[in-house]
């Protein structure tokens, strides 16, 4: 039980790397912190098409991630 639990943390795990390096960045540096504000605010949404798709994927990588780690702390003991 505890091997394929193991392996099936290894796979989040890389998925999870995979998804949050390939999602963009947030902030355009310096410039972006000052006049970014307003379009952070008012922006335009990314509720279609790849980074979406991507959030979804890293936060049910992360969602299972947690849920292994804390079954393998359990049964550990």
């Amino acid at each position: 039980m505890n091997t394929a639990l193991m392996v099936l943390l290894a796979i989040c795990s890389v998925i999870l790397i995979a998804s949050v390096l390939l999602q963009s960045g947030n902030s355009d540096g310096l410039s972006g912190s000052i006049s970014g504000g307003a379009e952070q605010l008012f922006g335009k949404k990314k509720s279609k098409g790849y980074e979406a798709i991507l959030e979804k994927i890293t936060v049910v990588a992360a969602i299972c991630f947690i849920v292994i780690s804390l079954a393998l702390v359990v049964l550990s003991k």
